[in-house]
C-alpha cells in the first residue's frame, strides 16, 4: 500500500539513527520517527517523504518497548535536548556503544575491531579467542571495550547556557531553544544541570523585571540580555555567572551583583559583549564586575582555572574516567615527549605531565591558553609548554623548524574532527602511540581510516558516556605505529 503525506501508518521501531530518531519500516520503506524507542510499536503520520525513506510524526505508542521509561523532565519532548530520555539508561548505553562500533566498522572500515566482555552484540570475541590473535588474518584484533557509564545520569552538567526572550504575554522567559528552532521552551531547572541554575535564573529574571532591562529579540536585533552562562566547580563548589549582552554596558550591574552574591559559592560575575547578528553565543570581550574573572575546579589531583570562554568538559565525574583512560593509553614512563592537540585549558596536558618528560599543548583560543599556562603554574608543573594557534598550523610549523619526533600525540578535536594537514604532520612526526579523544564517532572513523592507511593500527577503543539522556557519546582510541621489518 502506497503511503502519501499525512497518511497514518503503523510500524515497529527496529533501530535508531545517530540523532536519536526511531527507525521503522513499512513494506521495505524506511521511516524516521522522533520520540520513539527501539521495540516500540507506534502509530505515526507521514510528514516528509523521499524515494526510499521518509519522516513520520509520532501519534501514539501502541505497544511500548520494554526499554521505554517515563521521561523525568516535563518538557523533554518539546525541548528535544534529551533525545533519549524516554529510554532506560541501560538501553542508552547499549545504543551509544553500538553507535561507536558501527561508525568505526562501517565508515572507518576498521575490520579487526572485536568487542571485549560479555554480551550478544555482533563483532564480539568468541570463546578462546584473544585480542592479539586474528588466526590466519593479517595483523591483530583491536579491543572494543565496554562503554563507561555514569553512576547517576542526572545533575551531571557543570555548565549551562540559557537564552532569554519574551513570551506571547511579554514576560521574560529563559530555558532552551526547541530543536532546530529559536523558540524558547521555558525551563529553568534542567535535570541535567546543577540545582543552583534555577535560583540564579530566577534572580536574573527578577533583576531584569525590576529595572526594566529587555531580553534580546533576535528578529529585530533589539533588547539587551541574550544569554546567561552559568558554571559550577563540582569539587570546589565555586559558581560563575556571565550575562551575554547586546550592548556595551549592563545597567544597574551593582544591583545584580548584590543579588547573586547572596548565593553560597558565588565567585565570579561578568558580562560578555556580543552585538553581532549571529547564532554564536559569546562575543570576544568580557567585562568582570565581581571576583577574579574565573572559578577553579579539580579533577583527580589536578587543579584548573576556568574562565567564561574556556573549554572544560561538562561532566567532571566522567571526565576523570575519560582522561584516566587517556593516561593509561598513552603508556607513559617518564621519558616521553607528548603533544596535546586541541588542548583547551590544558585538562589532558596536565593529566599527562606528571608521567611525561615534556608536554606541548596547542589551542586556538588565546584565553584558554592563558588559563592553561596558569593551570601549569597552579599545579607546579615546569615540563609543560603551550602554544596559541590552530593545531593544523602550529604543529607543521614547529615540525618544519625543529624536526624530531613526538613519542605520543594526543588529539581531542571539535566535532568536525582533525584537519587533514594536522593528520599529515602526525604521520610525519611518527609517534609510537596516538591517543584520539572524540566527541563524534563519525569524524573519528574518518580520521582513523586516514591514520590506518599510513602506518598505524587501532589497538583499543572505549566509549564514555558524558551526556546521559542525549545521543552524544565520547570515544577514546589508542593507535600504535606499525613497525615493518
Amino acid at each position: 500500500m502506497e503511503i502519501k503525506k499525512n497518511d497514518v501508518f503503523f510500524t515497529t521501531i527496529e533501530d535508531m539513527s545517530d540523532d536519536g530518531a526511531g527507525i521503522g519500516k513499512t513494506d521495505g520503506y524506511t521511516w524516521f520517527i522522533k520520540d520513539t524507542v527501539i521495540g516500540d510499536v507506534v502509530e505515526a503520520a507521514a510528514m516528509k517523504m523521499k524515494k526510499s525513506y521518509g519522516y513520520g510524526r509520532l501519534i501514539r505508542v501502541v505497544e511500548p518497548s520494554a526499554a521505554r521509561v517515563e521521561p523525568a523532565c516535563p518538557v523533554a519532548r518539546q525541548c528535544g535536548g534529551c533525545q533519549l530520555q524516554a529510554m532506560s539508561y541501560e538501553e542508552q548505553l547499549r545504543f551509544k556503544e553500538n553507535k561507536v562500533f558501527h561508525n568505526l566498522t562501517r565508515i572507518g572500515k576498521i575490520e579487526n575491531l572485536r568487542r571485549v566482555g560479555d554480551g550478544p552484540e555482533e563483532g564480539r570475541l568468541g570463546a578462546g579467542e584473544e585480542s592479539g590473535d586474528r588466526g590466519d588474518q593479517k595483523g591483530r584484533y583491536a579491543e572494543f571495550l565496554p562503554i563507561m557509564g555514569m553512576e547517576d545520569p542526572w545533575r551531571y552538567r557543570n555548565k549551562g547556557q540559557f537564552p532569554f526572550g519574551r513570551d506571547k504575554d511579554g514576560r521574560t522567559v529563559t530555558g532552551f531553544f526547541a530543536g532546530r528552532t529559536h523558540k524558547i521552551i521555558p525551563q529553568e531547572d534542567c535535570l541535567l544541570g546543577v540545582e543552583e541554575n534555577r535560583e540564579i535564573l530566577g534572580m536574573i529574571k527578577g533583576f531584569m523585571d525590576q529595572y526594566h532591562i529587555e531580553a534580546y529579540d533576535e528578529e529585530v536585533h533589539k533588547g539587551l540580555v541574550r544569554h546567561a552562562l552559568i558554571r559550577k566547580g563540582f569539587y570546589t563548589g565555586e559558581l560563575m555567572v556571565c550575562l551575554v549582552i547586546n550592548g556595551r554596558n549592563l545597567p544597574k550591574a551593582g544591583k545584580l551583583v548584590e543579588r547573586l552574591t547572596e548565593m553560597e559559592g558565588m565567585t565570579s560575575i561578568s558580562y560578555n559583549i556580543n552585538m553581532e547578528k549571529t547564532n554564536v553565543i559569546m562575543g570576544k570581550e568580557t567585562v568582570h564586575i565581581y571576583g577574579p574573572g574565573f572559578i577553579t575546579d579539580q579533577i583527580g589531583d589536578v587543579k584548573y582555572r576556568i574562565s567564561p570562554q574556556s573549554f572544560y568538559q561538562v561532566n567532571p565525574a566522567q571526565t576523570k574516567k575519560l582522561y584516566g583512560t587517556a593516561l593509561e593509553y598513552a603508556g607513559l614512563t617518564g621519558n616521553e615527549v607528548v603533544w596535546d592537540l586541541y588542548c583547551g585549558i590544558g585538562t589532558i596536558s596536565l593529566f599527562l605531565a606528571p608521567k611525561a618528560k615534556k608536554v606541548y599543548g596547542v589551542e586556538i583560543v588565546p584565553q584558554a591558553i592563558e588559563d592553561a599556562r596558569e593551570n601549569g603554574r597552579l599545579n607546579g608543573f615546569d615540563n609543560v609548554e603551550f602554544f596559541v594557534g590552530k593545531a593544523e598550523e602550529v604543529l607543521p610549523e614547529w615540525y618544519k623548524k625543529n624536526g624530531g619526533q613526538a613519542d605520543v600525540i594526543v588529539v581531542d578535536p571539535p566535532r568536525k574532527g582533525c584537519d587533514e594537514k594536522c593528520l599529515e604532520t602526525i604521520v610525519k612526526m611518527g609517534p609510537e602511540r596516538v591517543v584520539y579523544v572524540s566527541c563524534d564517532s563519525a569524524t573519528l572513523a574518518r580520521d582513523l581510516r586516514y591514520l590506518c592507511d599510513r602506518g598505524y593500527e587501532v589497538r583499543k577503543v572505549r566509549g564514555c558516556d558524558m551526556f546521559g539522556g542525549t545521543v552524544h557519546v565520547e570515544s577514546i582510541v589508542l593507535l600504535s605505529k606499525i613497525h615493518t621489518k
